[in-house]
């Protein structure tokens, strides 16, 4: 069966390579995460992907030192901020989306199966009647296949769940944001056992994004300095990663890459800030409500997970 989406998605590619869209990349070293600023460079309309909020889990304080260089960039371009995306609700890192949107502007957007892992984590962290779980946290959410502009820059959405049910990835211009779907060739792919993940799942959204035309441009959102590598690099193509990538390239089946997944899953260890990142990014980076003395809290659950 053709995918509908993916072939618009590839003709996107192809008719924009004459005129890119402009990507600032900002690397997080607490988190080893990568944020990026997309603008249009015709029109100065841009977008913010996966941004950082500073969090300091010993002594449970927020800073902006992450998000403020990238306001100061936006300001310095003199952008205008359409849009505020998330790949999916981290586990590793807080959003600092509604700071930025204070400052910046911009919506705040998602996709739409947020809903499924509002409901798991709602449950998990007894968030209450409060939190409404249906994803009006956010300004937008998007569905597989949905299309917008950022200036006269063409954006289509992917829905592409397996690391969780609600990643997408974003092809913009001819550049996608894969979000934790992969990582660079030499360190793989993402974990699949986080509630909501699936294995299967994210090899067939791998491949999924690995149709798309060879000399695609790849972004990460992360990268972990594999043994034999010492410096940070987060852009790759789809060649590159079809040929390359020691979990999941050509060649290699998807039970071959099922097992991979769910063996090594096994073996890893939480991230240091899922508590905190995903009570506060499934709710578009707020923090829950304060309490009767005025006072926000972040719960850690025990012997839950």
């Amino acid at each position: 069966m053709t995918d509908s989406t993916i072939a618009h998605a590839s003709a996107q590619v192809i008719a924009a390579r004459a005129n890119p869209a402009a990507i600032k990349a900002f690397f997080d070293d607490a988190t080893n995460t990568v944020s990026y600023v997309v603008h249009d460079p015709a029109t100065k309309r841009a977008a913010i992907i996966d941004s950082v909020l500073d969090y300091d889990p010993a002594a449970g304080r927020t800073s902006f030192a992450s998000a403020d260089k990238i306001i100061a960039f936006v300001k310095k371009h003199d952008l205008g901020v359409d849009w505020l995306l998330e790949t999916h609700a981290h586990a590793d890192h807080l959003s600092a989306a509604p700071h930025l949107q204070e400052k910046l502007g911009g919506k705040i957007a998602i996709g739409e199966h947020i809903v499924t892992v509002q409901n798991s984590f709602g449950k998990l962290f007894n968030a209450g009647s409060d939190f409404e779980r249906d994803g009006s946290d956010f300004d937008h959410l998007w569905k597989d296949g949905d299309r917008f502009q950022i200036g006269e820059i063409d954006v289509t959405v992917l829905h592409v769940p397996g690391h969780t049910p609600a990643d997408n990835a974003y092809v913009i211009g001819d550049a996608v944001f894969v979000g934790d779907t992969m990582f660079m060739p030499d360190y793989g792919t993402a974990r699949a056992d986080f509630p909501g993940g699936d294995a299967r799942q994210l090899f067939r959204s791998l491949r999924r994004i690995l149709e798309l035309p060879p000399e695609t441009r790849l972004f990460m959102c992360h990268d972990y300095l594999p043994e034999g590598r010492d410096n940070y690099i987060w852009e790759t193509t789809v060649a590159d990663e079809r040929a390359h990538n020691v979990h999941a390239h050509d060649g290699v089946t998807e039970d071959e890459f099922v097992a991979m997944r769910e063996a090594r899953d096994i073996a890893l260890s939480m991230p240091r800030l899922i508590m905190p990142s995903i009570q506060v990014n499934m709710r578009a980076g707020h923090m829950p409500a304060p309490e009767e003395n005025g006072i926000r809290y972040l719960k850690i659950p025990v012997n839950a997970v």
